[in-house]
């Protein structure tokens, strides 16, 4: 693979690569620093969770390339590491343009390491990360003195595809457990929940975080799926766990811990 790339290195302009978070989906919530790096770029790669408006920051010039990156789309990780380098040695500046925090989940390291192998200068701006901003944007506070000292980020579905054990510690606490990439294991969350004997912790699924699309569902630990199906949820979502996530509509949990209380004394 290095060889097919070993004429274009002694090529002007200086091959570059910057790495830019675009934030959870709203585009107004892209930093200042990575509309900058859009305004300078002569390419940009952009992934489907990135907001398109966000192109417009570009130069007339700037060559602009979707490369996807949803399940069942022909663009592998492979195949982008090389489009950046070869860019970078035709064009110049390349900003690998990415949802959330390329940092979080986000594989922004793996395109870092293999311009590097080329000699490409690189850099980085961070974003926010959907693990941060998803549980904000449903009103519920990642942390709560007396309630939770902390939270925990972790993948719902590892490179290999089995569930992150991350899960199996974090319930050990009190902390907010955030998890990334999971609703193809909802099922198994859940279970692992009700395991640990947290089946009945405040639960939110937040779909499509900060857009016009935002979609939630509330409920237990221990039926994830069950509210994924209620609500009609789906990928791109967050899953919440934690009881901060009463704080999010308290009305809500008023209502649901009234009609358990009812069911109770009626069994």
């Amino acid at each position: 693979m290095l060889q097919q790339f070993e004429h274009l290195k002694n090529l002007e302009p200086q091959p570059r690569l910057t790495v830019v978070g675009a934030g959870p989906g709203d585009p107004e919530l892209i930093t200042l620093k990575a509309v900058k790096t859009l305004e300078s770029a002569n390419v940009v790669l952009y992934d489907a969770l990135v907001d398109t408006s966000l192109l417009n920051y570009c130069t007339v010039t700037c060559e602009k390339i979707y490369v996807g990156k949803k399940p069942g789309e022909s663009h592998s990780q492979d195949a982008i590491n090389e489009l950046i380098v070869e860019k970078a040695f035709a064009l110049g500046h390349v900003v690998r343009l990415k949802g959330g925090d390329p940092f979080v989940f986000g594989r922004g390291q793996e395109e870092i390491d293999f311009a590097k192998r080329f000699g490409l200068v690189t850099g980085y701006v961070p974003g926010i990360s959907s693990s941060i901003s998803a549980p904000s944007a449903a009103n519920i506070p990642l942390t709560v003195r007396g309630v939770s000292d902390g939270f925990w980020v972790m993948t719902g579905t590892k490179s290999d595809g089995s569930l992150s054990s991350d899960l199996q510690l974090g319930l050990q606490s009190n902390a907010t457990l955030i998890i990334l990439m999971g609703m193809n294991q909802l099922e198994a969350i859940s279970k692992i929940c009700q395991a640990h004997g947290k089946g009945e912790v405040a639960t939110a699924i937040v779909q499509s975080a900060t857009t016009k699309n935002q979609k939630i569902g509330f409920g237990f630990a221990g039926e994830l799926d069950k509210i994924a199906q209620k609500n009609d949820l789906r990928n791109p979502a967050v899953i919440v766990i934690g009881e901060v996530v009463r704080y999010a509509d308290k009305q809500w949990w008023e209502n649901v811990n009234k009609s358990i209380k009812n069911y109770d004394k009626e069994s």
